[in-house]
């Protein structure tokens, strides 16, 4: 066996096993084994197991990381983010918990239209300066893929201006992302009480834009009660599918339209948010494999009750857990706190919530025949833990216990 590096002593090894999402029950199945070893030639695992087990390194000798008795388990995946967008808006965060309604906030100039207003103002190199930043601080956190969703200009040139910025961040730094295009986020002041007629100007003026660039692996819609109805999700989702793109869906998450339903109709990749989605559109989702992705983080901040991930599960759906960092609405871009609210708040195991931010987390991108897990063939995406067990990334609530970042084979972050 030939390999370029070579991580041994491990404490414990935890990681999910599969090359799709693991759903239902088979979600707590999490493989842990204990003093252990990984071996990677270039960028790709071709052993993982036993220390004692490991077969003969033939060649040049590997670089040898030490993992000094902590335990090891595979990169996150963080599948639904806004991370490239200009501005802020912290007075939102405090107005909302003083109680002020979200309409009151909209005549105020907030929401996403004062991101929008941000977003579209600012240059191209401007969007890769304030998104590279946050993908460091992912990266610190064990983030190895991350989804990027555009939508803060709801035009075709700022919606593209994100989509490039992402795909120069994704060439200049370790982490590997992967764009969605959201052009229906919200309804634009110039399309005011007409979402049909945006969405006629998405269909023909930016999709095809966005498909010429090769910008985006997939397209999202925000689908709701006063942006975007069921009939015009699936005109946009119909035509992003014939495009090329895979679909997801910002689905049910303040009043049950029947997004998850419909996402489960489309086959798309993932539904997320699904706070209010009902118990028949779920089970059609499982059906059709759709990734239920739940965002406790918002859930949290907006001080909403959480999607029923525990039901999800116990339905046979494959749930994920991802951040949703965006500048209103969750301005945090926690895996550890994800992974706490996962249990304390949505009844997950830690088995389950390790599956779901990791190989689910893959799997909510089409990833997890090549990442997602530590068996050979995937890619070497590797955290070495400050701690002996996988448990402790729930158990240090909404603290880093990261020490080491592997991607692709090279250490790319050491915490001191």
């Amino acid at each position: 066996m030939k390999a370029t590096l070579v991580i041994r002593n491990i404490c414990e090894m935890a990681t999910p096993l599969g090359s799709s999402s693991r759903r239902g029950s088979d979600m707590g199945k999490v493989h842990v084994t204990a003093d252990a070893a990984i071996a990677v030639n270039v960028e790709t695992i071709v052993w993982a197991g036993p220390q004692s087990e490991m077969p003969r390194i033939e060649g040049p000798a590997p670089e040898i990381i030490d993992a000094g008795g902590r335990a090891v388990i595979p990169g996150f995946v963080d599948s639904h983010t806004h991370f490239v967008f200009a501005g802020f808006r912290d007075e939102e965060f405090f107005w909302r918990a003083g109680g002020l309604p979200y309409m009151e906030i909209h005549k105020r100039g907030g929401g996403i239209a004062n991101t929008v207003r941000s977003t579209r103002s600012s240059s191209l190199e401007d969007l890769v300066a304030v998104g590279a930043p946050r993908l460091e601080r992912m990266l610190e956190l064990g983030v190895t893929t991350v989804e990027g969703k555009s939508g803060y200009g709801l035009d075709s040139v700022t919606e593209l201006r994100q989509l490039e910025a992402m795909k120069i961040l994704d060439a200049r730094q370790p982490v590997d992302i992967i764009g969605t295009f959201l052009g229906p986020h919200s309804i634009p002041p110039e399309f005011e009480g007409k979402p049909g007629a945006y969405i006629d100007f998405v269909i023909r003026d930016v999709l095809p834009a966005v498909r010429r660039h090769g910008f985006a692996s997939f397209c999202d819609v925000f689908c709701e009660q006063g942006v975007f109805g069921l009939d015009d999700s699936r005109r946009f989702l119909e035509a992003a599918a014939s495009s090329g793109f895979d679909l997801k869906m910002h689905a049910d998450e303040i009043v049950r339209l029947g997004g998850a339903g419909l996402a489960a109709a489309l086959g798309a990749t993932s539904a997320d948010h699904l706070l209010k989605a009902s118990g028949e559109d779920l089970d059609a989702m499982a059906a059709a494999g759709v990734v239920a992705t739940c965002l406790p983080v918002t859930a949290f901040i907006l001080r909403e009750d959480y999607a029923d991930a525990r039901g999800m599960i116990d339905r046979g759906l494959a749930v994920a857990l991802a951040t949703d960092l965006n500048p209103g609405s969750c301005y945090s871009h926690s895996i550890p706190l994800a992974a706490a609210l996962g249990i304390l708040y949505m009844r997950m195991s830690m088995e389950e919530v390790l599956t779901a931010t990791t190989l689910n987390g893959a799997a909510a991108l089409g990833l997890a025949a090549g990442r997602g897990s530590l068996e050979a063939g995937k890619l070497a995406d590797i955290l070495i833990l400050d701690a002996p067990s996988y448990r402790h990334i729930a158990y240090n609530v909404g603290m880093n216990v990261v020490g080491t970042v592997i991607k692709r084979g090279k250490v790319v972050s050491v915490r001191n």
